[in-house]
């Protein structure tokens, strides 16, 4: 017969939530900051082509 499982605690469910949240924001300004590197033309690992024609 299926037993209910027990129900997760608000502090538990709040710290994953932020965990993953902080990964998230973590990725985004990474991502934020290669950007601006490649628009200034400083991008050192990001490998790219210019489009001289357009």
């Amino acid at each position: 017969m299926a037993v209910p499982k027990k129900r997760t605690s608000k502090s538990k469910k709040n710290s994953r939530k932020a965990t993953w949240k902080k990964k998230a924001d973590k990725e985004a300004q990474k991502a934020l900051s290669l950007a601006k590197s490649v628009l200034r033309g400083q991008a050192s690992s990001f490998i790219y082509t210019l489009n001289e024609d357009e």
